[in-house]
């Protein structure tokens, strides 16, 4: 079940084609952690990273993602503006990354540059 969730959320991402991806996943019959490592002993071969965002009401948010791509994308002026901007003060796309999760379990809403994080332009987020 977790793999098919996955795929059907997340083939761009495992196509190459989004640096990113977010679903959710039922946890509640599930060993998440020792699926997420089963499936990132796989994925860190082919350029691919799972990490847990949260977990609530037995259902877990995820987030599939490049690290080579999200690296490129938070390289670009206009993204890293728009994280300062945010509050973020980070000097990794692994600290980003920390910092959004971080967002994410306090905030009640998904914040405007999540979408860096999911491969879109910078440049579609400047009038938020």
């Amino acid at each position: 079940m977790f793999e098919k969730s996955l795929v059907e959320n997340c083939a761009p991402t495992l196509a190459g084609i989004k640096t990113g991806s977010i679903f959710s996943i039922n946890t509640i019959n599930s060993d998440i952690n020792r699926e997420i490592r089963r499936l990132n002993a796989v994925f860190t071969k082919r350029g691919l990273r799972l990490v847990p965002i949260d977990k609530k009401n037995n259902r877990t948010m995820m987030y599939l993602y490049r690290p080579d791509k999200l690296k490129e994308d938070l390289k670009n002026p206009d993204a890293k503006l728009i994280l300062c901007d945010k509050g973020y003060s980070c000097t990794s796309p692994e600290c980003c990354l920390a910092q959004l999760v971080k967002h994410l379990r306090i905030d009640k809403e998904f914040p405007h540059e999540i979408g860096l994080f999911l491969g879109y332009p910078p440049l579609d987020f400047k009038g938020f």
